[in-house]
């Protein structure tokens, strides 16, 4: 069995090789492939891709370069159809999320249970960095807005930690090209009646001035997103 490690990448060269270690190192029994799509980094990232042969010596790594900036949901597509395993798992290229998680996000679907696993920060088991207040309602409001629309009671809607078989990734029409990707899989997920949990994680949140690039701005745009995708046919 291949487990696909689909990581957008933009503007990461402080974290980069960092994450790809973590990834690399994580306890997964299972063959692996990671897929990096970096989405038009301009800060220097490109320059770390050649170093990737070198610094990782027979890792199963493969790098798809935009030509221009489309936005996260536009990458995480592209590494969709990229991915050649049977279960797709979607990995930040910054250090607030943790690869040694990854057995508790598995470990789900491996059993047979679920189709999509959810990685939430706020689910009580796992160590997380305390956050601005005002962030974590904005997350815990979008999480509500969403679930009365999906019929769904996630705790943790906007999180990185996404976990599918790959049929159930492959089989959705998915359309965002920015940060609208995670109300929109979560709206077209529920509406294919798929089974889904949700784990706890740790979790290592940034700041703006450590490079976190999430604003009020996509707070505003994930509510359009989850009216849109959730009224859609």
């Amino acid at each position: 069995m291949l487990l696909s490690i689909v990581i957008p990448v933009y503007n990461e060269k402080e974290t980069l090789l960092e994450i790809i270690r973590r990834v690399l190192a994580s306890p997964v029994e299972m063959q692996r492939e990671l897929i990096l799509v970096d989405d038009c980094s301009t800060d220097g990232t490109r320059e770390l891709y050649s170093r990737l042969p070198e610094e990782f010596p027979g890792a199963p790594i493969r790098v798809i370069q935009q030509a221009v900036n489309k936005g996260k949901g536009a990458a995480l597509r592209l590494g969709f159809r990229e991915a050649r395993g049977d279960i797709v798992l979607v990995q930040d290229a910054d250090l607030e999320y943790d690869p040694a998680d990854y057995p508790r996000l598995l470990a789900p679907i491996l059993q047979g249970e679920a189709d999509v696993v959810y990685g939430s920060r706020f689910a009580p088991g796992g160590a997380r960095r305390v956050l601005p207040f005002w962030h974590t309602m904005g997350n815990r409001f979008l999480t509500t807005l969403s679930n009365m629309f999906t019929n769904l009671n996630l705790t943790d809607m906007e999180t990185c930690y996404k976990v599918f078989r790959a049929e159930v990734i492959r089989g959705l029409a998915l359309k965002c090209d920015r940060f609208g990707f995670e109300p929109e899989v979560t709206a077209k997920v529920a509406r294919g009646g798929w089974r889904i949990y949700e784990v706890p994680i740790r979790y290592a949140g940034r700041s703006y001035a450590e490079g976190k690039k999430i604003t009020w701005r996509d707070g505003i745009k994930a509510i359009f997103a989850i009216i849109r995708f959730s009224l859609a046919d």
